[in-house]
């Protein structure tokens, strides 16, 4: 990789952090349209994207960039308030800006779709009108540049600012001489310029927080004849009008710190506790107590000045790193090999006697105890919260609302919940499916809201949280719930059930999950195919997790999701089934018994069943499950699994004994091995030996037996 292809590459990557702050800010905005703070952070991320777009050549990136300033430049200055239309439109316009940073990092031409998309031109122009009407449009230099219309030079005086030809000793401080305001020097480096910076909109936010005598430096400007076009010669000496805190200064020059030389410092000589310091712009100014100055970034100087403490004694912000996602897993299975090592090792020690040897024992406590902590620690690096998840999501409810016509408000809670990084990647479609049918089939219009006596804007809650060591997510909608009846009158209509079948309650919402089925009359654009809940269930099962549904008619839908806290280690009961040692996993496990005679039942010449608490409950033996043997002709007095499908159905599970129950490492079977049915995985025990890892749905499915179908004939 070239250097050029390597910074390209970083540049990306920071885009994440801007566009992820983006929605934040866009969040903060939309709940309070009053919050600059919010305002603020929003224009610099936009700017720093269009700032990196520039130095890359990514024109139509800056281009966009550059007329979405716009209109938060006029919003920053209360010349628009970020409300109703105008929200909408400061959403449009982050989700343009999320696809051309996709389309630029996977290197398709922007230009191609954005000719035949016209929603691009649309957002443009609407931008473009909503800037209009404040006077803050600057199409109209380009508009000049094709009449053929040579612009002149033009001195613009802004509220705040004195001209710039103010005569040097002109104290336009109004009696301020020998106070300890803020001197601020401001040189911009040529880097400023190279990435689409400007200094005049740097010094127009400034003045917004006080009044600003501004003089222009020309000391610097060589002969006309001696000028470089690509150098940067100009300064600017600030004071302002008003005391204000280094934090405010700081906070506006934050995202140019890198590209310019900044000096800050007390007027007053003077003054005991603030001495006033002349910087020297060539080194890297370190902030201190006693001269309050700013982090200055010096021409060359390859050090951060960003996290460093300043006067008001912020402590500076936690530092991170990217690292390649490759490096971390080969460390996680390092880790796994580590912890497996450290079994065997125990289990060699136990079955040769020397844990009588105090020592010994100790020893391996604490190596038990570094490794358990170690793999902790290590799982914690891939872990990531869903912040960045629900994100996305909000964009699919936005458009989902409008191409149905419905107003619908996304709720988050537990943003902060981290789950795995290939959790969060493989659960975009799932949730995306989840979220289209809530606002297309669950959210009715507003007026069947309003005549329901519901507020007219639907609400869909999204929440996420830890349970019993589970990551347990939640998709709840406030619309017109799951019509029990009509789904299992269109199930008997595609011959799913019969006629005759008597389903409970939560039979009849796993019927939603069945291949090609769908209650829609109509095909729309987000649903009525029959795809969608089907896959959801698919993905959701391929990540060791389960969902499920739960209604209430006219109130609303809830989906909950279970999943593993993390997918390289799983907790499961280790069992013995015809030699062979199996691993079932704890998430569907309910209980562990012995049949009895009294409770098991034959249903003809093969299918067994155990009644228990009044329920009838398929019976599998899991050596016949995976080949291993036959089904036995007797189980009475075998241990019995009880465990939960994904679909909600009991079935019961025959071993030879039961081992017990421990945390195992994962290993993957699919790239040597490709798909085993009935095998999700493999484990590496404590005495060297391969023990399997069982997919309880799918061995229910190589029984031959569709559960649902079994649980219609038992009941009837």
């Amino acid at each position: 990789m070239t250097n050029r292809e390597s910074l390209k590459a970083g540049f990306f990557q920071e885009c994440e952090d801007l566009l992820e702050t983006m929605s934040d800010s866009l969040a903060r905005v939309e709940l309070d349209a009053a919050d600059h703070d919010a305002v603020n952070a929003l224009f610099r991320a936009v700017h720093s994207i269009k700032g990196g777009a520039g130095a890359f050549g990514l024109d139509a990136l800056v281009t966009f960039s550059h007329a979405f300033e716009n209109l938060l430049d006029d919003i920053r200055e209360d010349r628009v308030a970020a409300r109703g239309e105008v929200m909408q439109l400061l959403y449009r316009a982050g989700d343009r800006m999320h696809d051309l940073v996709e389309s630029e990092q996977n290197e398709q031409d922007p230009t191609q779709w954005q000719q035949q998309d016209g929603e691009h031109a649309a957002l443009l122009d609407a931008i473009s009108e909503a800037c209009a009407r404040t006077g803050h449009d600057d199409t109209g230099s380009e508009q000049a540049a094709e009449e053929g219309f040579v612009p002149m030079p033009l001195a613009i005086e802004m509220p705040g600012l004195p001209a710039l030809d103010a005569p040097a000793d002109d104290d336009s401080s109004g009696g301020h001489d020998g106070d300890d305001r803020w001197r601020i020097t401001f040189k911009p480096l040529k880097s400023l310029y190279v990435l689409g910076n400007d200094p005049l909109p740097l010094i127009r936010a400034l003045s917004t927080l006080c009044p600003l005598d501004v003089k222009a430096d020309l000391s610097g400007l060589p002969p006309l004849g001696e000028m470089t076009w690509d150098e940067a010669y100009l300064s600017w000496e600030i004071t302002p009008g008003d005391d204000c805190s280094a934090e405010e200064i700081r906070e506006i020059f934050e995202f140019v710190v890198d590209d310019c030389v900044l000096e800050l410092d007390r007027g007053n000589a003077q003054t005991p506790d603030r001495p006033s310091e002349k910087e020297n712009p060539s080194e890297q100014i370190q902030a201190s107590p006693a001269t309050e100055a700013l982090v200055v970034q010096a021409p060359g100087d390859a050090a951060t000045s960003r996290g460093v403490r300043g006067a008001s004694g912020q402590q500076a912000p936690r530092q991170s790193i990217r690292v390649d996602l490759d490096r971390v897993d080969r460390l996680i299975n390092l880790v796994g090999e580590l912890v497996i090592s450290e079994a065997m090792l125990s289990q060699s020690l136990s079955e040769g006697g020397k844990f009588r040897d105090p020592a010994v024992e100790g020893a391996l406590g604490q190596l038990k105890q570094l490794a358990s902590e170690l793999q902790e620690r290590i799982m914690a690096i891939r872990a990531q919260s869903v912040k960045s998840l629900f994100q996305r999501m909000s964009r699919i409810v936005r458009e989902a609302g409008h191409a149905t016509g419905k107003e619908v408000r996304l709720v988050t809670d537990g943003e902060a919940t981290e789950v795995d990084k290939t959790v969060i990647e493989r659960l975009a479609d799932p949730l995306t499916h989840m979220l289209r049918n809530a606002i297309d089939h669950g959210i009715e219009t507003p007026e069947t809201r309003r005549v329901a006596g519901k507020s007219p804007q639907g609400m869909v809650r999204m929440t996420a949280g830890h349970r019993s060591g589970q990551v347990i997510m939640e998709i709840a909608d406030d619309g017109g719930g799951i019509d029990c009846d009509a789904v299992l009158s269109r199930a008997i209509e595609r011959g799913l059930v019969s006629p005759e079948a008597s389903l409970t309650t939560q039979e009849i919402y796993n019927l939603l999950f069945e291949p090609g089925f769908s209650t829609a009359q109509n095909v729309s654009n987000l649903s009525g195919r029959g795809v969608g809940m089907d896959v959801v269930r698919s993905e959701i099962q391929s990540l060791g997790g389960r969902v499920s549904i739960d209604s209430t008619l006219g109130q609303g839908t809830t989906v909950t999701i279970s999943l593993p806290l993390t997918l390289a280690v799983v907790e499961g009961m280790l069992v013995e089934v015809a030699g062979e040692t199996l691993v079932v996993p704890s998430s569907a496990l309910r209980e562990t018994m012995r049949a009895e005679a009294g409770m098991i039942h034959r249903l003809g010449p093969c299918d067994l069943v155990l009644s228990m608490r009044g329920t009838l409950i398929p019976v599998f033996d899991l050596g016949a499950s995976i080949g291993e043997r036959k089904m036995p002709l007797d189980i009475n007095g075998m241990p019995v699994l009880m465990v939960e499908t994904a679909a909600g159905m009991m079935i019961a599970l025959t071993v030879d004994r039961i081992l017990g129950q421990r945390e195992v490492v994962i290993k993957g079977l699919s790239e040597n091995y490709g798909l085993v049915r009935g095998i999700a995985a493999a484990t590496v025990l404590g005495d060297g030996r391969i023990a399997l890892i069982v997919d309880v749905d799918q061995l229910a499915q190589n029984a031959g037996i569709a559960l649902e179908d079994s649980a219609a004939r038992l009941t009837a």
